[in-house]
């Protein structure tokens, strides 16, 4: 099987390398031809436009920063479409819009190939791993043609249901994830204003019910003062963006989620697009003038858990 990938940024990189170690014939392309080297000299072919990476490839993958990026890769010129045909399969494992991913995949299928929405979550350190979990949308004969490429880039694959469904999900758990390392912040500051050993909060924190994965990672490199979660706060303003809209569409009232997009908007505009999206806690650092510094903590999270082949995840009330 040929697998094409487009997108090596901080995530995409490492999905790609994943699908290489998995023994894959790869193709990649990206708008920086140096983000592709290290892959090429593990085997992988650069190739020039999207349109030769799908014409070339049984899969075309992609993973890229924003629907608009997304957009301009597949139907700018030399775009992947013009490449796609029957039999293809088109994988989005960018964090985008559900409308925009149906109306996109709709231009794939008519041109009797196949296309899925894939997006990623766990953090760049299980991505590296190949640990990620993988939420999925798209018919179940997409599925099954896509397992054997997912499975090499993840653990945990879940089926969600149609096109759109698992992008929703995704900005979903992205918007969680945001509000929780907010939180996180904020209760951080208050247990060291209050004279509390931050090793000891940490540990007090992760065996309560106030636990969380955010907790559990990104406080790490918090404390260690990197904040390197290889997530930027542009792509956190955009996920959370995303929700807030999504909610806005569907006429969600929400009190919580326009106040943690306006909290990493000022985050944003104080730290910079490509700033941490950890570093949202410096608002309180800064407002305390008080760090959130203990010993011991790294720089930047690893994932120790060796590469395992990825499996379908069957919620309880779907009969197998």
């Amino acid at each position: 099987m040929k697998i094409g990938f487009i997108g090596l940024g901080n995530v995409g990189f490492k999905l790609a390398n994943s699908v290489l170690e998995s023994g894959f014939e790869l193709f990649i392309n990206d708008l920086d031809k140096d983000a592709g080297n290290e892959l090429i000299k593990k085997g992988a072919k650069w190739l020039e436009t999207p349109k030769e990476l799908a014409k070339k490839s049984d899969i075309s993958i992609t993973c890229l920063p924003s629907p608009k990026a997304v957009e301009s890769v597949l139907e700018g010129a030399e775009g992947l479409i013009e490449g796609m045909g029957s039999g293809k399969l088109w994988i989005e494992m960018s964090t985008t819009d559900d409308k925009e991913m149906k109306r996109l995949a709709s231009i794939i299928i008519e041109k009797e190939a196949h296309a899925i929405e894939a997006p990623v979550s766990g953090g760049c350190h299980r991505a590296a791993t190949g640990n990620i979990a993988i939420l999925v949308g798209g018919t179940r004969e997409a599925f099954d043609m896509a397992m054997p490429a997912l499975s090499a880039i993840g653990y945990q694959i879940l089926h969600i249901g149609p096109i759109g469904s698992a992008s929703v999900l995704k900005v979903a758990t992205n918007y969680l994830a945001s509000t929780h390392l907010v939180a996180v912040g904020e209760a951080l500051m208050v247990c060291k204003k209050a004279g509390l050993d931050l090793s000891t909060v940490y540990e007090g924190i992760k065996i309560s019910s106030g636990n969380s994965f955010v907790h559990e990672t990104e406080s790490q490199v918090i404390m260690n003062g990197s904040y390197n979660i290889n997530f930027t706060m542009d792509l956190v303003c955009k996920d959370v963006g995303l929700f807030e809209k999504l909610a806005q569409d569907l006429k969600v009232p929400t009190e919580v989620s326009p106040l943690i997009t306006k909290i990493f908007s000022e985050g944003r505009n104080k730290y910079g697009d490509r700033a941490w999206s950890s570093m949202i806690v410096k608002l309180q650092e800064d407002a305390c003038d008080e760090n959130l510094r203990a010993q011991g903590y790294p720089e930047e999270l690893i994932d120790d858990t060796p590469r395992r082949q990825g499996y379908e995840i069957i919620p309880k009330n779907i009969n197998t």
